[in-house]
């Protein structure tokens, strides 16, 4: 894979696009670094550290922009607005087939749908994010407002049009790079904010080895070194690798239906006459199903963020249940990931078209009539593998997060904590996932210029 990079860079076109999109992540590693006018990064980030924001869908949407949301910078919204403008625009071209349109001209539209909802969607989010700055004590204080003559229904304007505009620049810059970059552009912006925190998680680890690297102060012996932070430590980085191999290997996983194509003669030609097969991977919903699982699961403990009930009351082990440090927690996102990858399969893979195109070409599954039965056998196929696929999803999510509970069991005093790796599966399968793409990407164009990659 190296050696495909490397010989990529020797191809002007190809090293033109990749400093391009390295140009662009940087940019907006930059922008994510920027406050905005009449804000306060630090109370931001001090409200979003409390106890109450773990599980909710703040830090869901801080982990997404890569920590930007917890310190109130321009790019705070990052990509989830585009992100769920796509998912929107999605099912509505499943419910209105008419908006897809066909070819070109339909992805046009498409794109511009998107466009158009995306900024709507940063609207009514910005707007929602200020009234969190004002609940986090994260704004200009009025005493400060008054002294400059600034209103504050001006301030509120200012800090709704940055995030806006940060939002929008985002899925700019995203388009950018796939016009004249390697890759997606939104999966690279993603993929920029999940590698980002690698180094505070490397920087926690290395605390729980040696906790005088987190606190000077600690001048004990045993401070200097733990052996059971250097256990933890290396039982975390099994883990990951696991988790890493596994998502691998899962990745390049497939079903393959045998497909046989009838002999047909066209003037004084012969066509078809074929073998072949129809592959159904694995994994075909990719990470979605977890976006709307982590999404969904994590609406109590928000609401718990604005009603903020009382310590020990019912309210408050009722909202508590629904944070990440629960077991109902982890049972509730196992299922609603399961029950989201039959519903995003279900929509974006039609088996009666698939058998009706098979259909059209002389195609046919041997044992299986053409018609309604294939379209059946196809459904029953992807039934299964999407069942297995789902089980894949929940275990690499929710494995981070059952890891955590069972060391709270043993971990009498709080040492040991992953926190940091709370959505640890799910930002692997980001990064792999995004990595693989783009080197595939990157060894097709390689492929026509005759250049040797993964196939030295």
């Amino acid at each position: 894979m190296f050696r495909t990079y490397a010989n990529a860079f020797k191809i002007p076109e190809l090293r033109k696009k990749l400093l391009f999109t390295a140009l662009v992540l940087l940019l907006y590693r930059i922008g994510s670094t920027l406050p905005v006018p009449f804000t306060s990064a630090e109370l931001m980030s001090q409200y979003m550290s409390t106890g109450k924001a773990e599980g909710s869908l703040f830090s869901f949407f801080s982990f997404l922009s890569g920590n930007a949301f917890s310190q109130a910078t321009l790019f705070a919204l990052g990509v989830s607005p585009y992100i769920t403008a796509s998912i929107v625009v999605q099912l509505l071209a499943v419910a209105f087939p008419k908006i897809a349109g066909v070819g070109d001209e339909g992805k046009k539209r498409m794109q511009t749908i998107t466009r158009y909802i995306t900024v709507g969607i940063s609207i009514v989010t910005a707007i929602g994010y200020y009234m969190i700055l004002d609940q986090a004590n994260a704004l200009i204080s009025d005493a400060d407002l008054a002294t400059y003559h600034i209103p504050k229904f001006f301030c509120a304007v200012v800090i709704v049009a940055c995030f806006c505009a940060g939002s929008s620049l985002v899925m700019w810059l995203g388009e950018k790079i796939n016009e004249h970059g390697i890759g997606n552009g939104i999966s690279l912006i993603l993929f920029a904010n999940i590698v980002s925190s690698v180094p505070s998680a490397l920087w926690e680890l290395a605390a729980k080895i040696s906790p005088n690297v987190g606190n000077p102060l600690l001048t004990k012996p045993e401070h200097y070194f733990s052996w059971g932070g250097l256990i933890f430590t290396l039982c975390v980085i099994i883990g990951m690798s696991a988790l890493i191999w596994l998502i691998i290997y899962v990745s390049d996983s497939e079903r393959r239906i045998p497909v046989q194509y009838a002999k047909k003669v066209v003037g004084r030609k012969m066509y078809g006459g074929q073998n072949t097969n129809l592959p159904i991977k694995l994994n075909m919903t990719g990470v979605m199903p977890i976006i709307f699982a982590n999404a969904i699961v994590s609406i109590p403990s928000t609401i718990a963020m604005f009603v903020n009930p009382v310590v020990g009351s019912g309210w408050y082990k009722f909202f508590n249940m629904f944070t990440i440090n629960h077991w109902v927690y982890a049972v509730l996102s196992l299922l609603l990931i399961i029950g989201f990858a039959y519903f995003y399969s279900a929509i974006s893979f039609n088996p009666v078209e698939v058998a009706s195109n098979m259909q059209k070409n002389g195609g046919s599954i041997p044992g299986v009539r053409p018609g309604k039965p294939t379209a059946d056998f196809i459904s029953k196929v992807v039934k299964r593998i999407t069942f297995i696929g789902a089980l894949y999803l929940a275990v690499v999510a929710v494995l981070p997060i059952v890891a955590q509970l069972i060391i709270n069991i043993f971990d009498i005093a709080g040492k040991y904590s992953i926190q940091t790796f709370a959505f640890g599966g799910s930002s692997i399968i980001i990064v792999v996932g995004v990595i693989l793409e783009t080197a595939r990407e990157i060894e097709a164009q390689m492929t026509m210029r005759h250049y040797k990659g993964f196939l030295d």
